[in-house]
């Protein structure tokens, strides 16, 4: 216990037990969340059970690497966001295998290291304007809201109207809406754990009305024998697939940077502007995305929902030694997490939506140079279901706009560079 330092931290061993246990409860939604997004037969269509025991392996040993490493009490899981970009985009949207997704996401991985080690990472991140980062937020939550309302019969596709409202009579529709009303009611109330409580009531109210069935049995001996090492990274090597690891390393930089800093001014680990131990949380956070494709999984980041558990005390490696314990022994539990598919989980992808999109209140709207990128950013990652898309209309407008008004200099020329690489692709056809 020692090696934390939990006594020089002014924290205590109960403490650090209590504060971890209260970082799973918040994140581990994800348990069903994940599964539910890689496996669904409109994206990725992935083995549901593998993927699961994926995402608890890899969420465990990310979570570890951290603790020993940067001794911060920051668990990580595969991010939101990402998985939904991996699976719907382009696994469905690009007709990429599954295998080969995974490639991306260890390629990407990879870079993730070599760009820390050599402290890249943080002058990348430095150079894209703030709009973009908040903007980026926003839009994926929208585009996440969409695929729940999309997947609990809300929102239905329509010849004359592209989509329209569906059904709300629907059993399928009662039971999301059913748990959107509970989890809003547990977050409203400051619940600890609210999505986690709230999928498990929408479950049961999934079993009752007939949605889902109930699983024969609850528990059963773990196994990713449907993902474990089946990436396939030499499908990867490929010039086409530039912009997928591209993305994900992006979506991995801001995560977790973005995620690092926000729970740092929590706890108090930023001194003076200076986040001590940065690049070795880095490191672990770029470690995850490795671990998470040799597993099976999207890409694993630091989580935000940590907060929750620095918020009761935690200060050290040890609330996540805690938190990983809790993701093992939920690798026994997969049959009972097979519930949570489909209607059962769409509610807590809209409440994420929300969640994420709090962001767009940082963005200058009172500057059209830095407004009309973030508008086009969030808009067009929903509306033409792609986040590349909207990432590229964000990066290309901001150059443009900023050049046209004079305001060029504002532009690192980093952007400029990726502006060119963007439309250079576009036209290329690539």
């Amino acid at each position: 216990m020692s090696i934390f330092g939990i006594k020089e931290s002014g924290s205590s061993v109960r403490t650090e037990i209590t504060a971890g246990l209260t970082t799973f409860m918040t994140m581990a939604y994800i348990i069903f969340v994940n599964p539910a997004i890689l496996s669904d037969i409109n994206g990725a269509g992935m083995d549901f059970e593998s993927v699961m025991v994926a995402t608890c392996v890899a969420s465990a040993l990310a979570t570890i690497i951290m603790a020993i490493v940067a001794d911060y009490p920051i668990a990580l899981a595969p991010g939101m966001g990402m998985n939904v970009f991996f699976s719907y985009e382009i696994s469905k949207g690009m007709g990429v295998p599954w295998e080969i997704c995974l490639g991306i996401v260890f390629l990407s991985g990879v870079i993730f290291i070599l760009l820390t080690i050599v402290g890249i990472r943080e002058r990348i991140f430095a150079a894209v304007p703030e709009c973009m980062k908040y903007s980026i937020s926003a839009g994926i939550g929208i585009f996440i809201a969409f695929i729940g309302m999309k997947n609990a019969g809300i929102i239905v596709s329509n010849s004359n109207t592209l989509v329209s409202l569906g059904n709300l009579r629907n059993t399928t529709a009662v039971v999301s809406i059913a748990g959107i009303a509970v989890m809003s009611l547990l977050i409203g109330r400051r619940i600890r754990g609210a999505l986690f409580w709230g999928l498990i009531v929408t479950g049961i109210i999934g079993i009752v009305t007939g949605v889902v069935s109930f699983p024969e049995s609850v528990m059963k001996t773990p196994s990713m024998s449907g993902t474990f090492l089946k990436l396939d990274i030499q499908g990867a090597f490929q010039v086409k697939y530039i912009a997928p690891v591209f993305i994900f390393l992006f979506f991995a930089m801001f995560d977790a940077i973005g995620t690092l800093i926000g729970v740092g001014e929590k706890g108090g680990f930023v001194k003076e502007g200076e986040f001590p131990r940065l690049n070795r949380a880095l490191f672990a956070d770029a470690s995850g995305s490795i671990i998470g494709s040799l597993c099976g999984t999207s890409t694993v980041t630091c989580y935000i929902e940590s907060a929750a558990g620095v918020t009761e005390g935690g200060r050290t490696g040890m609330a996540n030694i805690i938190t990983a314990l809790c993701f093992l022994v939920a690798l026994f539990f997969t049959p009972l997490a097979q519930v949570f598919t489909g209607p059962v989980v769409a509610p807590a992808l809209i409440i994420v939506g929300a969640l994420m999109i709090e962001t767009v209140t940082r963005i200058k709207w009172n500057d059209f140079t830095e407004a009309l990128p973030a508008f086009l950013t969030i808009v067009s990652m929903p509306l033409s279901f792609s986040i590349t898309t909207g990432l590229s209309l964000g990066f290309v407008s901001f150059a443009f706009v900023k050049a046209l008004s004079g305001r060029g200099k504002e532009v690192h020329w980093l952007i400029y560079v990726i502006a060119i690489l963007i439309l250079a692709g576009y036209f290329s056809g690539l």
